[in-house]
């Protein structure tokens, strides 16, 4: 291949795909939220029921909610800022 070839090889790479649509990331920041709610009672029933293993099971459920929202908050900023610059 010659060095005119390889460069058009190489410029037809498919662009890097991007993350997801608005909608889409907002249903998942809905959809994350509910499990929320569904770990926050399994927190206060450990708690009601004294037992420190599910207590912590549960806590640390809550914690991975309270990442995945920052997480999908932050892709949702960063697709904003996409637009913008164009």
């Amino acid at each position: 291949m010659t060095a005119d070839k390889k460069t058009a090889v190489q410029g037809s790479a498919a662009p890097k795909a991007k993350g997801k649509s608005k909608p889409a990331t907002y249903l998942a920041i809905g959809s994350t939220l509910f499990a929320a709610f569904s770990n926050i009672k399994k927190v206060r029933s450990a708690r009601g029921e004294g037992d420190t293993l599910q207590f912590v099971d549960a806590a640390i459920r809550v914690a991975a909610v309270v990442t995945g929202v920052a997480l999908l908050v932050r892709e949702l900023r960063h697709n904003d800022d996409d637009i913008l610059t164009g």
